[in-house]
């Protein structure tokens, strides 16, 4: 069955009540404060079934002191029914109304004029008039007119037929968005816990689903699924719908709160947006201006950053802005909102999300802002993704990062992160997007930092692949980091040996006095055997002065980097030759004292020929390098 939901508008005491029950045979006014009085406070629901499809109510109050609540139901509208009472025509709380809808981009309704029993034809005819003129040039205009009266029922039925013609016209919801439900009001049921129900916007709900409740992160678990009043296996978008929840207790649930798909969404309190401010409306929206913003079915505090050189859009006009929220919450690309002024409460303007996670911007990156912004209201996701992921920087982003601000599903994301990696605006980094010209740059940027370091320090075999990080990928994720050293590999730019990395032109050419003192201190080393000199001794032994010394050092890493010679302690450094030595006698006096294995330092000392001084740096340095392990004051070897 299709289904749809019409959300009633109009000035207070115009009959939208009335018209629901005389449609439904439900009154959805359910406060007793509500029938006491004989207005619409909070929100009221109710359902109509016209046999091949459903229309789920939204009845909103209509005083202009509930316009807040009217707001929390009115997001999810497929349709609006504009109601305006005969007997009083357009009213304050009807272009208000109207104003909403038109905002928020509802494209279905219809009008209708009630309590057509109070007046006589020629008035009825002046009021439809009014209407009509209300609603020129709107998506309301040319749309069906319904005369009624819900206390005779007349044109009841013509209405029904309306209702069933516009519930047949209306596009279905988009299969593409993951689950999100606004809360719009939560109760406790007796038996049953907590219960909380919305118009479910976007995605499906069933029995036994893993939800999440933002922006307060609680997990939970739909305990119960009711559309309509009727339990369901599952519910889809746009019908209204009643979770009952498991896991979380009623004091922590409040109307704003949105149920979603775990760990898909994420609160936000920046967001930039394209406003539109009425041009009706009193003044024009200022930088630092606090407003009221309502977002889904929350209301939320917040200042405007205009972002243009005026610092303001006048009435009737459109521009980027920045608002930022002083409470958390969820907030997706491509969303509509309102904007109420906060002092006295009336609606000013509304506007639709763009980059839902935005940071602050400077002056005079105006107009690369304005680039940007204007490149997510193209319709292309593919390039909605690619702009995205540029303004992410050296960052990058991954497939969930953009999940969380477009609420797009994963075979929508990895479609359009295909085609912007076709159209080579994007590249993939294991995982992480960054944009083409900001790998070229960290790749550029890394063959620079080498070559620098290989004009400073040409007896280094390399840079150290840490510093390299921490200069240029500070702000980078790892897998970045190793996707541009693979691919300056594979481009033939640098070589990456160990822990270094060096361009794979460089090549070590020691002038003839660099390799005569490469060969002293090697073969200082290399007499010595195991009883090796100190550093300053080697040196001094080599005939290096000490205005020579920091370049005598740079000697001396060479030998470490090819390996001929082996730091075992600070400044104590052994031939290779004689570490070999003695792992072939350690491995000969084991084999003669199997099965224990096991050698003192006394023994080790007489094996190696050493002192104690040199004793103990070894036999720590073999317990690293696990040819040995101690056992007490014993070492078993390997």
């Amino acid at each position: 069955m299709h289904s749809i939901i019409v959300g009633t508008a109009g000035h207070i005491d115009h009959g939208k009540s009335s018209l629901v029950q005389a449609l439904t045979g439900k009154d959805p006014d359910r406060l007793p404060e509500e029938k006491r009085r004989g207005i619409t406070i909070d929100l009221g629901f109710a359902d109509l079934d016209l046999g091949d499809v459903r229309v789920g109510f939204v009845d909103v109050p209509g005083h202009e002191r509930f316009v807040k609540n009217m707001l929390a139901g009115v997001h999810g509208i497929d349709a609006v029914a504009l109601v305006i009472a005969a007997d009083e025509g357009v009213m304050p709380q009807t272009r208000e109304h109207f104003d909403i809808c038109r905002l928020l981009n509802v494209r279905q309704g219809l009008i209708v004029i009630t309590k057509t029993d109070l007046v006589e034809d020629e008035l009825l005819s002046l009021v439809r008039g009014e209407a009509e003129e209300l609603v020129a040039g709107s998506f309301l205009e040319g749309a069906a007119t319904a005369l009624v009266s819900a206390r005779t029922g007349a044109g009841l039925e013509e209405l029904r037929a309306v209702l069933r013609q516009i519930a047949l016209d209306v596009p279905p919801r988009s299969l593409d968005l993951v689950t999100r439900l606004p809360i719009d009001r939560s109760f406790t049921m007796k038996g049953f816990g907590a219960v909380v129900t919305g118009t479910l916007v976007s995605g499906e709900i069933s029995e036994g689903d893993d939800l999440e409740l933002l922006p307060a992160g609680l997990r939970v678990r739909a305990r119960g699924v009711q559309v309509h009043g009727a339990s369901v296996r599952r519910a889809q978008s746009g019908q209204r719908t009643a979770v009952n929840l498991a896991g979380v207790d009623i004091v922590d649930l409040q109307r704003g709160m949105v149920l979603a798909e775990s760990g898909r969404l994420r609160p936000t309190q920046i967001i930039d947006v394209e406003l539109s401010v009425l041009p009706g409306a009193a003044r024009a929206i200022r930088t630092r201006s606090r407003v009221r913003v309502h977002i889904g079915s929350a209301e939320v505090l917040a200042r405007v950053r205009v972002l243009n050189t005026r610092g303001e859009i006048p009435p009737g006009e459109t521009d980027f802005a920045q608002i930022r929220l002083e409470t958390p919450v969820i907030a997706l690309h491509d969303e509509r909102f309102i904007v109420r002024s906060y002092s006295p409460p009336e609606t000013i303007a509304g506007g639709l999300v763009l980059d839902p996670f935005a940071t602050k911007h400077r002056g005079k990156e105006l107009a690369r802002t304005h680039e940007r912004l204007r490149a997510l209201m193209n319709p292309d996701r593919a390039e909605k993704l690619a702009t995205f992921v540029a303004a992410s920087g050296e960052q990058g982003l991954r497939l969930n990062d953009i999940a969380a601000r477009t609420g797009w599903k994963d075979e929508v994301l990895a479609k359009a992160a295909h085609k912007a990696e076709q159209q080579a605006a994007i590249i993939e980094a294991d995982g992480v997007f960054l944009a083409k010209e900001t790998f070229a740059g960290l790749s550029r940027a890394t063959v620079e930092e080498v070559k620098l370091h290989h004009q400073r320090q040409p007896l280094s075999r390399g840079l150290p692949r840490e510093t390299v990080r921490e200069r240029h990928f500070a702000h980078a994720a790892a897998e970045v980091f190793r996707a541009v050293l693979t691919q300056c590999e594979k481009d033939g730019t640098l070589v990456t040996e160990k822990d270094l990395v060096r361009a794979r032109e460089h090549s070590l050419e020691l002038s003839d006095a660099d390799a005569q003192l490469r060969e002293k201190i090697s073969g200082i080393y290399r007499q010595a055997g195991l009883a090796a000199p100190s550093l300053d001794q080697a040196l001094q032994d080599a005939g290096v002065s000490a205005a020579q010394r920091t370049h005598a050092r740079k000697i001396l890493q060479l030998l470490i980097d090819n390996g001929n010679l082996v730091r075992v302690q600070g400044d104590m450094f052994f031939d290779r030759g004689a570490l070999d030595q003695l792992q072939v006698l350690l491995r000969g006096y084991a084999a003669a004292h199997e099965p224990e294995r096991l050698i003192d330092v006394t023994a080790f000392k007489d094996l190696a020929g050493v002192s104690r001084k040199y004793a103990i740096p070894l036999l720590e340095y073999l317990d690293r390098e696990r040819i040995t392990r101690r056992a007490g004051d014993k070492r078993i070897v390997l």
